[in-house]
């Protein structure tokens, strides 16, 4: 859709559901697309609509092709609550030269709830005859053997950890040399799987064992994640920021509170932590008003790892749609570095793969501009099924903020922790 083109026409109906339902049941087994936390979210059947988006100007195109659908649509949603009516889930590659594609997809019909509310929506072109809402049946479970995962074999060729470990060096290095304060850099698992898996398997384990995350499908991206990149509901703002990291403990009482203690109180972590939350304060300023956050970083617990994490709260200060917030934010310190520019180039040189969605963002837009967007980590992407072998590559990414004074297999073991969630979820 270029920018003179006339915007597709859309009607979206939502009607109120007598019950809530189970969303991960309703999911496609092969291609789910959901977006889930607790007593809270959606799930989208069907596809009437895809744009993508690709290079720097990514999020910018993308509100902008969203701002014109919204207002070319026909909706008719008695419900009115954030994510009712017309609704689009995305996914956003995180570097500008990134070769995945970022992607908003329109769901034919999304079914989705709110603690005691709940809702479906149909969506169609305004040329198709209208019909009320029909609530779908769940598809019947799929087969699940999952997979073993072991390091990503590199582009490059070698070995992928000594890789890994040579680029948390080189970045001390250069850390020492005032290149730049802080830089986040991943590493790679893969697997694959049989093209039939049912995905609805290690999403339900990720949403039942990561209760404090957001589990989230969308074009196969498929994760768990606790880092909420913005929110935005009828003027108001919210964020959460996490930087700094300790592996749990949980079978020992006495080491996971050491682990807590030794996070709350380690000045590398602290330091970490503090360029993370100055980076989304300076991007968020020219966006909002009345801008606060929590006073003290406090421990947020999660079955595999403590996070230093801190809260922040504004009112919306200008017009502007939840993907526009997420450009101004992307990315942060949290998942590239400080100076940012300068660590992204860096992460260009020293990571020998493209990230694609990994560190990205993900979430859901409604008519209003209203939404909710996540950081992609703890995630997978799946890959399409290869005619030869019938089966689906997966990749998981993991990664972790080097500043000075970093020990290199302190972040490798760090990136182990990370990647529980996925490896665990994925398992057979």
């Amino acid at each position: 859709m270029t920018s003179t083109s006339p915007a597709p026409r859309l009607r979206a109906t939502t009607r109120p559901l007598d019950e809530a339902p189970d969303l991960l049941a309703l999911a496609d087994p092969t291609a789910p697309m959901l977006w889930t936390r607790g007593d809270r979210g959606c799930v989208g059947i069907g596809e009437v609509m895809r744009l993508s988006f690709s290079g720097a100007d990514r999020f910018i195109d993308a509100a902008a092709a969203w701002r014109r659908i919204a207002a070319a649509a026909v909706v008719d949603d008695p419900v009115r609550m954030p994510g009712s009516g017309l609704v689009a889930l995305g996914t956003f590659a995180f570097a500008d030269e990134s070769s995945v594609e970022s992607v908003l997809i329109v769901p034919r019909v999304l079914v989705a709830r709110h603690r005691g509310q709940a809702w479906i929506t149909e969506i169609s072109s305004i040329d198709a005859d209208p019909a009320p809402p029909a609530m779908p049946e769940a598809p019947a479970a799929g087969t699940w053997t999952g997979t073993d995962f072991r390091d990503r074999e590199l582009p490059t060729g070698g070995d992928s950890v000594d890789s890994y470990l040579t680029g948390v060096r080189e970045a001390g290095a250069r850390i020492e040399r005032g290149e730049f304060e802080k830089i986040v850099l991943a590493r790679q698992l893969e697997g694959a799987l049989p093209r039939d898996s049912d995905v609805r398997v290690p999403l339900t384990r990720l949403a039942e064992h990561y209760l404090d995350c957001w589990t989230f499908a969308v074009d196969g991206l498929v994760g768990a994640s606790p880092e909420t990149l913005i929110r935005s509901t009828n003027g108001a703002v919210s964020a959460r920021v996490l930087a700094g990291t300790r592996g749990r403990h949980p079978e020992d009482a006495v080491r996971d509170s050491r682990a807590r203690d030794e996070l709350l109180t380690s000045a590398k972590e602290q330091h970490e932590h503090s360029f993370a939350v100055q980076s989304v304060v300076t991007a968020l300023s020219p966006h909002v008003r009345e801008l606060r956050t929590s006073e003290e970083p406090f421990p947020l617990q999660l079955p595999n790892v403590w996070h230093l994490a801190t809260d922040l709260g504004a009112a919306l200060g200008e017009q502007s749609s939840s993907i526009e917030l997420v450009g101004a934010l992307h990315p942060t310190a949290a998942v590239a570095g400080t100076p940012t520019s300068t660590a992204v180039a860096a992460i260009a040189e020293l990571e020998p793969f493209d990230r694609g969605r990994y560190s990205g963002a993900v979430g859901w837009i409604d008519a209003e501009g209203d939404g909710e967007w996540v950081i992609a980590l703890r995630c997978a992407q799946l890959g399409e099924p290869d005619a030869s072998t019938g089966t689906r590559s997966i990749i998981a990414s993991a990664g972790g903020g080097i500043v000075a004074g970093s020990d290199p297999e302190h972040e490798l073991r760090e990136t182990v922790s990370k990647f529980r969630p996925i490896t665990e979820a994925f398992a057979r």
